[in-house]
């Protein structure tokens, strides 16, 4: 039997820290464990079956050497987890057969246990008397609940020291530590005082930068990538963010930044960094299919390290529409070499170019794309880019009863500018978060191409209620517009059309656009304004099956948003989700709701969320 309740009694720092363990789920051998918990709450209760090592045992078939070890080992967790709720003078009994676990020898195990027996009085709840942490440095934020009169919660003395020490590393003093810790427990006035001293060190700054585990990549990529500000004043958060650039490269499987464990006078203090490199090439596939616009299959290759700085080349080749009703094949092969620490370590160079064959419902076309650019991460959520580019489109646009037909070229060059906004929880299936992604493009056209200004917006929002996130309401708002050039002079693909499952589900690809008449002969080609919305209502049915419901909507116009020449359509239906652990495979069903476009009933299949 572990008892403690001795006035004044002085506790191990570390014993007071001790927080309770994770503890899997109990089998069978609930059926066996008799647990009982004096004067329980529900909290207290529940926290404590979750620190139980005997709890966790799998099922009635464990050895009694493990049942013995997992009964020894349950006063320490026990015990932890009442510390942890604010009660030092616990009495914990874990009885087998009657016998007291603590006083069985590990060479002494009963050779059958049949009756098991937890037995805990938690004792008061201890409220803090003193809680300081000093010296503090200026602007330290310490846990609201270390205070006096708070629940003495152990957690939140280590969160108050972790906080104190963190705050003078965050000024430079990268050997802050805890020079000194008074913690007693009062069990006659049932309070916990605690009193730490820190101790800053030294204000010290970035020094000399040394790298181990490379074999591909040169050693001056290794320290250009990470830009540790070498003689600039100690940070951690630059050394989060340095290990952060290295693994957006992709060339590692592994990043860790060290810090030397003495001082360089004056007050230099060196890092290591230690890296795995991942396999330097990788090939990968994808497929997406509906039943009106076919099968997609796309193939990428990739090296991530092409000329010893981290340098990735990717290649990728995408055929789309294969089996298409309305129109024919598409086809692009794209080639994209990204140079990490260009300009700055957060500014990543590119060189872009591609080449592919359009066959949509109303012109069919030839294009090819040449392009440099610059991408610049802000923040671990914020990202910008800007391109310039030069493209050609050559092609044939069709009348609706493609008997006529009429030849274009167009030929211009661009600057777009993007900025993505992620805030989600995870990428592949948000439950809460938002992101938004808008670019703004200027483009100057030659010979019949006409100059202007294009510019979209994507907005996504989520939010999860119920147990665990087990609903979530998804909505989408998407918005384009061109300005500046004639329609019929703007390039083809700068164009906006509505269908398909990037816009509005339910309806055939890209079916919605703007009827122009040459003469007595009637074309359809994109609109220069574009909204759409969606609105989805996910739900968790099993652990990895889930059903969505949603409705989409469009609309195209020519001159302006909500012009009388413009048009708009809707599709709405359900959907099933299974969840793979990297992304849930999608199956949507969806028919149209609304506008003259539509033709039955689609499906599509493919992996992740529709957005």
């Amino acid at each position: 039997m572990t008892q403690s309740r001795h006035p004044l009694l002085r506790l191990p720092f570390v014993a007071c820290l001790a927080v309770a363990l994770s503890a899997g789920q109990a089998g069978h051998a609930l059926d066996r464990v008799l647990f009982t918990v004096a004067g329980e709450n529900a909290d207290l209760g529940g926290a404590l079956r979750s620190a139980s090592a005997l709890l966790a045992l799998s099922n009635e078939e464990d050895l009694p050497d493990q049942v013995l070890a997992a009964a020894r080992a349950e006063y320490g967790r026990l015990v932890g987890a009442l510390y942890a709720q604010g009660h030092y003078s616990p009495v914990v009994s874990v009885l087998l057969d009657g016998r007291e676990a603590a006083g069985i020898a590990p060479l002494d195990a009963p050779q059958r246990v049949s009756r098991i027996e937890v037995r805990v009085d938690p004792g008061p709840q201890f409220r803090f008397g003193q809680a300081s942490v000093s010296p503090l440095a200026t602007g330290t934020e310490l846990p609201d609940g270390f205070a006096r009169g708070q629940v003495a919660e152990s957690g939140l003395v280590r969160q108050a020291v972790t906080a104190g020490v963190d705050g003078w590393r965050a000024q430079g003093h990268a050997k802050a530590r805890v020079a000194g810790q008074d913690v007693v427990a009062d069990h006659p006035n049932r309070t916990l005082s605690a009193r730490v001293a820190l101790e800053p060190g030294p204000r010290l700054r970035f020094g000399p930068v040394d790298v181990v585990g490379n074999q591909r990549t040169r050693e001056n990529r290794v320290r250009k990538i990470a830009g540790i500000p070498q003689g600039e004043t100690y940070d951690p958060a630059d050394v989060a963010r340095a290990e952060n650039r290295l693994r957006r490269t992709g060339a590692f499987s592994s990043v860790t930044i060290t810090e030397d464990e003495g001082i360089t006078r004056p007050d230099l203090l060196g890092t290591t960094i230690t890296v795995v490199e991942e396999k330097p090439r990788r090939l990968s596939f994808g497929a997406e299919i509906s039943s009106l616009e076919g099968l997609d299959l796309s193939a990428a290759w990739m090296h991530r390290n092409l000329l010893g700085g981290a340098e990735r080349l990717r290649i990728e080749g995408q055929v789309s529409n294969i089996g298409a009703k309305d129109n024919g094949v598409d086809y692009s092969l794209k080639l994209t070499i990204d140079r990490p620490a260009t300009l700055t370590p957060d500014t990543t160079a590119r060189f872009a170019t591609e080449i592919g064959h359009l066959d949509e419902p109303d012109f069919r076309a030839d294009l090819a794309r040449l392009g440099v650019g610059f991408t610049h991460v802000f923040s671990d959520s914020l990202t910008g880019r800007v391109d310039l580019a030069y493209s050609i489109i050559d092609g044939t646009e069709f009348s609706e009863d493609r008997v006529f037909s009429t030849d274009f070229r167009f030929r211009s060059l661009s600057l777009p500018v993007g900025l993505a906004w992620d805030r989600r929880d995870n990428k592949n299936d948000a439950k809460r978060g938002f992101y938004i992604e808008a670019e703004v493009k200027p483009f100057l056209g030659f010979g019949t191409t006409g100059s202007g200004l294009r510019a979209t917006a994507d907005l996504r929002g989520y939010r999860g209620f119920g147990p665990d996130d087990r609903f979530v309401i998804a909505a989408r708002a998407q918005a384009g517009i061109v300005t500046g050039a004639n329609l019929l002079a703007t390039p083809r693909d700068d164009l906006f059309y509505s269908g398909g499952g990037g816009t509005v589900r339910g309806q055939p690809f890209q079916s919605l656009g703007i009827n122009v008449s040459r003469g007595l002969i009637d074309y359809k080609i994109g609109g220069n304004h574009f909204l759409a919305g969606s609105l989805e209502l996910r739900t968790k049915v099993t652990q990895n099956i889930g059903v969505v419901g949603f409705v989409d909507a469009g609309r195209v116009d020519v001159g302006g948003f909500f012009d009388p020449a413009g048009d708009w359509h809707a599709g709405a239906g359900l959907g099933l989700r299974y969840d793979t652990g990297f992304g849930p495979i999608r199956l949507d069903i969806a028919g149209p709701v609304g506008g003259t476009t539509g033709r039955g009933v689609q499906i599509y299949v493919g992996l992740g969320q529709a957005f």
